[in-house]
């Protein structure tokens, strides 16, 4: 089945906003109201993720200015609601992507290992420990919510270079296909 049929098919009203959007760099107000709009919202979110063959996204991607992002990884979802880091440990060096930076992929440094704490659908709180990947992605998409991007880590030659080549994307000049890989 194509992708645009399986995105009519459930329902995929969500597009993933690519950078240069500005959107991408606005920080996010906390989640207040746990309820059907809220649970629908994030169905979209795993929706759209999947269609774009991703790991994460946070709802900022989308142009929702809220704190709320969704990971999937080795089987496990994650709903991050109101998330923070409550100790990250470590360093680990990893090649990074963004739904929101396609065909785009850099090494990023980041901590090997992190506690956070968030908000589940019932407005619960919990508390979990990730490492490497999962705490890498966790990362990736809460620096979402604070308006940071993952080229902020690069040097400026780096981040330069992604800039113009997303600038060219935006304009229709690239006819790089975006990797196989899954990307975040």
């Amino acid at each position: 089945m194509n992708q645009m049929k399986e995105r009519e098919l459930l329902g995929i009203e969500l597009d993933i906003l690519r950078y240069p959007n500005p959107l991408l760099k606005k920080t996010t107000e906390p989640v207040t109201a746990f309820d059907e709009e809220l649970a629908g919202f994030v169905e979209k979110l795993y929706a759209a993720m999947r269609a774009h063959d991703g790991v994460g996204l946070a709802a900022p991607q989308v142009g929702v200015l809220k704190k709320l992002a969704v990971v999937e990884y080795e089987g496990k979802s994650y709903t991050l609601i109101n998330p923070r880091v409550l100790e990250k440990r470590g360093e680990q060096e990893g090649e990074e992507g963004c739904l929101s930076f396609p065909g785009v992929y850099a090494m990023v440094k980041r901590p090997e290992w992190v506690r956070i704490e968030f908000q589940d659908m019932e407005g619960q709180m919990h508390v979990t420990e990730a490492e490497g990947f999962l705490a890498r992605a966790f990362l990736h998409e809460m620096d979402h919510l604070d308006g940071h991007l993952f080229i902020d880590y690069l040097t400026p030659l780096k981040r330069g270079a992604i800039r113009k080549k997303m600038m060219k994307q935006a304009r229709g000049t690239s006819a790089e296909p975006p990797r196989a890989a899954r990307r975040r």
